[in-house]
């Protein structure tokens, strides 16, 4: 899970470099590994990415240099390719116009595809990121419409480049083009499972007394709120929208309607988004107090006679389901663990052994909320069981009764495919379990999960479309692209990202990376006065 943004200001004398900082430090919950902007300046592209947080990566003098109008920006969390630096996005490449692209999810025939390139297109494919094959495909694709077409209409030319990408590539995507003097594109897959919206506002520059509009695409609406934007809508599945350089905006659904099955990421509501973003029209916050609700009742039922004093949410995600449910419940809500917020998400942190150090870092207790008293623990979803195993722990060492866990999300049981960090079967708590031999395992007195219809009505009520289908395949084992948990597909993908692998990979790429030559960058390349033509 990644996030992206892209900005688009009308005034060619103003700058983006600020704005997307701001925007991507918004977004910096969605991916902590690394982060990068490129801008466009009249015509020179100006980019800067490298491993870590936003606040690390862009000091002073990179931010002065990263001028222009127009830009793009990401933070990464990598679930596929590898952490080198040389993957962090935004990607690049000089042909056609110099086209650079920031994308979030993950493109499930990615390595077939990466062949295509090389053998088919001729193409170099530089890294193991499925975003490079998403760039090179498009970059492809214009380069044939363009000359099949004349390149008269460059608005035709880019939406027939975008069919032709999503023609070929499978998964789950959203992103971003910039074509250097031409136009943004931001574009969704066919099922809409990744999140990507567009923000509008006036422009500070006027044009014959005319208003003249500034743009946005972004990962999540908190980030065009933030920056001053509008809503104006999410992208449909299988959607996209060109903002020329001149502010022009056209739109269109890139595949036959049949072929569309809008189906968004329910985990977006569960864990990933902010609470204060809109998604596909729903309010996060809004959903997570339903889903609170939900899990409440579903308590009283199986536990009519239950003996919980208070309920404490394990922060930050699960706050509002927690509160709604001590609402239902008639128990008091109360913060039993203070966070450390310098810590980053145990949950998308690479490596079990990094996730497992990380919790006593990031909380502690507040002993007297637990002494002597029976206590139900709220979380937003149970992965692995790490973070869950030291949290029950730490609730037993500071004096509870009795600790019982639920979970807003039902048990995770299959892995994701579509972006998010759940790639092993193995590794899953949950995995070939009930929720006795669960709790067992975890060491609290019983553990509770929220049922699979509940969740999703719960995002459903949420919203006006009361027939809406979700992508949850982590929960029921249904992939909306068609894979089955059988195919080779998974075990390739077991061998690549299980927790074993990727420690070793981090291993070997630091490794590869001492001995390069000065300015290398450690395999990341910075762009700067590099004019286009």
């Amino acid at each position: 899970m990644c996030g992206i943004l892209g900005l688009l200001l009308a005034d060619e004398d103003a700058h983006v470099n600020q704005m997307l900082f701001d925007g991507l430090t918004v977004l910096q919950h969605r991916g902590q590994d690394a982060a990068g902007i490129v801008t466009s300046e009249r015509g020179r592209l100006h980019l800067r990415k490298s491993n870590g947080l936003v606040k690390d990566v862009f000091h002073t003098h990179h931010m002065i240099d990263l001028r222009g109008n127009v830009g793009l920006g990401h933070c990464r969390y990598p679930t596929a390719g590898s952490s080198s630096c040389a993957e962090a996005q935004p990607l690049y490449t000089n042909f056609p116009h110099g086209i650079c692209v920031a994308h979030n999810g993950n493109l499930t025939n990615a390595q077939e595809l990466a062949e295509h390139c090389r053998k088919n297109l001729a193409r170099h494919v530089n890294t193991d990121s499925d975003s490079e094959v998403l760039l090179n495909i498009f970059a492809d694709s214009l380069i044939k419409k363009e000359k099949k077409e004349g390149g008269d209409d460059m608005v035709e030319t880019i939406f027939s480049a975008v069919e032709e990408v999503m023609k070929l590539c499978k998964g789950g995507y959203a992103g971003i083009y910039l074509i250097n003097g031409v136009a943004l594109v931001g574009f969704r897959d066919p099922h809409g499972i990744r999140p990507i919206v567009m923000g509008q506002r006036k422009s500070k520059k006027a044009s014959d007394g005319k208003d003249l509009m500034d743009y946005a695409f972004a990962s999540e609406s908190v980030a065009t709120d933030t920056l001053g934007f509008e809503l104006v809508r999410d992208l449909e599945p299988g959607e996209a929208i060109i903002v020329t350089f001149d502010g022009k905006v056209h739109s269109r659904r890139c595949i036959p309607a049949e072929q569309i099955h809008h189906a968004p990421c329910i985990f977006e509501y569960v864990y990933f988004a902010r609470p204060d973003s809109i998604m596909d029209g729903i309010s996060v916050y809004e959903s997570r107090l339903k889903m609170g609700e939900k899990l409440a009742y579903q308590i009283i039922e199986q536990y009519p006679e239950h003996d919980i004093d208070v309920v404490i949410p394990i922060p930050d995600t699960s706050r509002t389901s927690a509160v709604q449910a001590a609402y239902i419940l008639g128990r008091p809500y109360r913060e039993g663990f203070i966070k450390n917020r310098y810590i980053a998400r145990t949950f998308i942190m690479p490596g079990q052994e990094n996730r497992r150090k990380s919790v006593r870092l990031k909380l502690n207790t507040i002993k007297s909320e637990f002494a002597g008293r029976n206590v139900l623990l709220v979380d937003d979803s149970i992965v692995r069981g790490t973070t869950a195993t030291e949290i029950i722990q730490m609730a037993r060492d500071a004096g509870a009764n009795k600790v019982y866990l639920t979970s807003a999300a039902p048990p995770i049981r299959y892995p994701n495919i579509y972006g998010i960090d759940i790639p092993t079967r193995e590794e899953l708590v949950a995995y070939d379990r009930k929720e006795d031999e669960i709790a067992a395992k975890l060491g609290c007195d019983w553990v509770l999960y929220q049922k699979l219809n509940d969740l999703e009505d719960a995002v459903r009520e949420c919203g006006d479309r009361p027939e809406q289908a979700y992508e949850s395949s982590c929960f029921s084992g249904s992939y909306v692209t068609g894979e089955r948990i059988n195919d080779p597909y998974f075990t390739k993908l077991h061998a690549l990202r299980n927790d074993t692998a990727k420690m070793k990979k981090l291993e070997s790429n630091g490794d590869s990376q001492t001995g390069l030559p000065p300015g290398s960058q450690d395999g990341c390349e910075n762009l700067s006065n590099m004019r286009t033509t």
